[in-house]
């Protein structure tokens, strides 16, 4: 008993006396490892303290929202069971100097969605006083007195405000809470807690566990009542392992309306988020490769998807050719294209990549070579692009390289890599589709971390001549094999 109280309230003193705690713990290992072996928690503390107090805990820096058991396991929301009472230390302050206390107090005082931090004082009888107004203070920062930093300290005493803690029973609702908080509750303890999503216009795109899986539903209100726009929940319930590159989806809650309106970098985009592919943490590589762009450079875009390369590129003023298999990207790429009023500068086309370079691209490139703007070429389909590259190879006769000797596009390639060491993987890869050494010539850029083992790269190269055109029959290989088949995509490529 003695040890429990004495925990108890080296707790309540908070972060500041972490290495009081330390030593008192130290001194009492055999104690720790009965409370290990009983596996006690810090909810015997609260139990504790309203067996000793008969009132509602403070809780410091252990959290201020201490979830009642009944929610644990819950599958359907019961917004009602999550109401708790709790007690918050408060400030007396007097009305005529409240502004200036509040805002010298801004790093302290209590932050909680629908909580106001400013509440009148009540008399015994009911009746509202005018003078003072109570100041709620975050528990995890104010425990005593004491805990005011030197700059608040002076504040409070320059504007006469005495250093007097008092307590304020506080009434936590539903509305009160953090998604993270009621997901904790519920969800079964020690597993991973995912509030996190994707957004997509009013879609919030989850990628939920095995474990969630039961309590999905749930998940899903929470997640659009905690987020102002949302009205869409989905689960993405397989790989990205489509020839179109999209993904069954389960609507967790909200409208099953899948047709979002996104913008990014200042373009707007209009998309069935269910028939295509969109990723929104790709913003930032897009806008990178539209920076390398001048007005009148030629775009090819080998898996151009809904336009987010193409479309800024050509509202910078660049000719594009956009291709993409998936006839609901090519229609939405068309509609975003007059969406952006850039129709005209992009010529679209709804083929396989490999089918589109050695064919429209083939017809087109000699006399796009022979002018002065330059070319690049976007390949981002980052699960196979690395093996379309081999489309490129004898592309050209010998002697269309009469007058383009200086003009080679630029390919800018993507691809996912496990490997160690990812840059090289991504070059090692890409020379083995063009049958060439990329040594000196390519840069490789890393566009993001997809998972802890597996990172989205970039590699970027001038098509080198002698992969581009067609060299004389005894110049070749003999060993070498023929282009592969049309492959559709088997990983996830978001």
């Amino acid at each position: 008993a003695v040890f429990w109280r004495r925990t108890y309230r080296l707790l309540l003193l908070g972060q500041k006396h972490q290495s009081c705690i330390s030593s008192h713990v130290i001194c009492h290992t055999e104690n720790l490892n009965q409370i290990v072996r009983n596996s006690l928690h810090l909810s015997t503390l609260v139990s504790f303290h309203r067996v000793m107090t008969d009132q509602p805990p403070i809780l410091t820096d252990l959290g201020l929202y201490n979830h009642p058991p009944a929610v644990r396991g819950m599958t359907e929301l019961d917004k009602a069971a999550f109401t708790q009472t709790v007690n918050v230390p408060a400030l007396r302050v007097p009305t005529n100097v409240l502004n200036k206390v509040v805002k010298s107090l801004k790093k302290v005082v209590l932050q909680r969605p629908g909580i106001k931090r400013v509440l009148e004082e009540n008399n015994k009888d009911g009746s509202s006083k005018c003078e003072h107004r109570l100041v709620l203070l975050d528990p995890s920062s104010i425990t005593s007195t004491d805990s005011f930093g030197s700059e608040e300290a002076a504040a409070l005493k320059a504007f006469g405000v005495p250093q007097e803690i008092q307590r304020y029973e506080l009434k936590l609702t539903y509305e009160n809470l953090k998604s993270d908080e009621i997901l904790r509750a519920v969800l079964p303890e020690g597993q991973d807690v995912t509030s996190g999503f994707s957004r997509v216009g009013h879609i919030a795109h989850m990628n939920l566990r095995d474990h969630q899986i039961p309590f999905r539903k749930l998940i899903g209100q929470v997640i659009m009542d905690k987020n102002p726009g949302i009205t869409c929940v989905v689960n993405k319930t397989n790989t990205i392992d489509s020839t179109y590159r999209n993904f069954q989806m389960e609507v967790l809650a909200g409208e099953d309306n899948m047709v979002a309106k996104v913008r990014e970098n200042g373009m707007f985009y209009e998309f069935d988020f269910s028939r295509v592919y969109w990723n929104p943490r790709l913003g930032t590589e897009h806008e990178r490769i539209v920076s390398f762009l001048q007005r009148g450079d030629i775009v090819i875009d080998v898996f151009a998807g809904v336009g987010p390369f193409a479309i800024p590129a050509a509202r910078r003023g660049c000719n594009i050719l956009a291709n993409d298999l998936n006839p609901e990207s090519f229609r939405w790429l068309q509609h975003n294209g007059k969406l952006n009023k850039v129709d005209k500068k992009i010529t679209s086309f709804n083929m396989d990549g490999r089918d589109f370079i050695r064919g429209p691209v083939k017809e087109r490139l000699p006399a796009l070579m022979k002018g002065s703007q330059k070319l690049h070429v976007v390949m981002n389909l980052p699960a196979l692009a690395l093996e379309f590259l081999d489309a490129f190879r004898d592309l050209l006769e010998p002697d269309q390289s009469l007058s383009c000797q200086d003009n080679l596009p630029q390919v800018h390639c993507y691809g996912f890599s496990k490997e160690d060491d990812p840059q090289r993987d991504i070059v090692v890869r890409a020379e083995a589709s063009l049958k060439t050494s990329l040594q000196g010539q390519c840069s490789v850029h890393m566009v993001r971390n997809v998972s802890p083992n597996k990172e989205m790269m970039c590699a970027s190269f001038t098509l080198p001549k002698k992969v581009l055109y067609r060299q004389h029959t005894e110049d070749r290989d003999s060993s070498e094999e023929p282009c592969p088949k049309k492959q559709k995509c088997e990983e996830q490529t978001d």
